[in-house]
């Protein structure tokens, strides 16, 4: 009896969604929540992007709801943070270039409706240091921000166009499909 019983709160423990904890991610530290707009949002996931054989960035994935379904975080309207923090230099032209091939990649048919927010988006991206972070915040009828330590902060009208930015790592297509797993939680 006490086996079963054992077996069976193992079983359920198992099943629970895993708690939000911090991690670290090539010495990059994500806590295991932040607080906007006065909501607690858990770290969904992490990970790290490469490019051939170099470190990029990591990315934390922060969300009020967290989930490890892609198209169920995409389609929420709720508030949703990536934090990346850069792991070499990039020129602003290196980073915007690859964010819009992922949302061209993602979202061809709404290329037209998307372009000229996309390139507002863009024109706030400056050049990013080693150690830079580059904060992205999705509030439902606000629109994303767009944070970092020497660019402008902007803000980027529109859930479709959060869509877009988010689906570069989220999408059907996404930059970096080991990154997607580890901002979904999958790869703990």
């Amino acid at each position: 009896m006490k086996a079963m019983l054992s077996a069976l709160v193992l079983s359920l423990t198992l099943a629970l969604p895993a708690a939000a904890q911090e991690r670290t991610v090539a010495g990059v530290k994500f806590p295991a929540a932040v607080t906007v707009e006065g909501k607690e949002l858990k770290l969904n996931g992490a990970g790290l992007r490469t490019k051939a054989i170099f470190k990029v960035y990591t990315v934390g994935l922060y969300l009020e709801t967290p989930s490890q379904d892609a198209a169920q975080i995409l389609g929420s309207d709720q508030i949703k943070r990536v934090r990346m923090t850069m792991l070499r230099d990039l020129e602003k032209a290196k980073i915007t270039d690859a964010i819009s091939d992922g949302i061209e990649k993602n979202n061809k048919a709404q290329m037209p409706a998307l372009q000229q927010r996309l390139d507002t988006f863009k024109a706030a991206i400056p050049d990013l240091k080693k150690g830079d972070e580059l904060v992205l915040t999705y509030v439902p009828g606000k629109g994303t921000r767009v944070e970092s330590k020497t660019g402008q902060e902007i803000s980027v009208e529109g859930k479709d166009f959060a869509d877009a930015l988010f689906g570069v790592w989220l999408g059907k297509s996404p930059v970096d499909g080991g990154l997607k797993d580890g901002m979904l939680g999958k790869d703990d």
